[in-house]
């Protein structure tokens, strides 16, 4: 009778933001990774595009491949940064619906 009740027991979830002390501080803590991210990725974005630059005025193909590589990396890094909030909600949303 007991596994009975365990079995179809309801089990919910709902995340609020006054759930647990420090919340805003965590938010907080997250967006300044955040922006250090987007920083660094600017920084590899312009770092890279210069090796791609000078890679490629000066027929050196490794430089040149090298420098696309950080060019590209870089824009999915942004991309991943800028999207994670979307991709995280969609997926919870979609998990919600099961």
């Amino acid at each position: 009778m007991k596994i009975l009740m365990l079995i179809s027991g309801v089990v919910n979830l709902n995340p609020t933001q006054s759930g647990l002390p420090g919340t805003s501080q965590l938010q907080s803590l997250i967006n300044g990774v955040a922006f250090w991210g987007l920083l660094a990725a600017l920084a590899g974005l312009v770092i890279g595009a210069g090796t791609w630059a000078l890679g490629a005025h000066s027929n050196n193909y490794q430089h040149a491949a090298t420098g696309r590589r950080a060019v590209l990396v870089s824009i999915a890094a942004v991309l991943i940064i800028g999207a994670a909030p979307a991709i995280l909600n969609f997926f919870f949303t979609t998990g919600q619906g099961f």
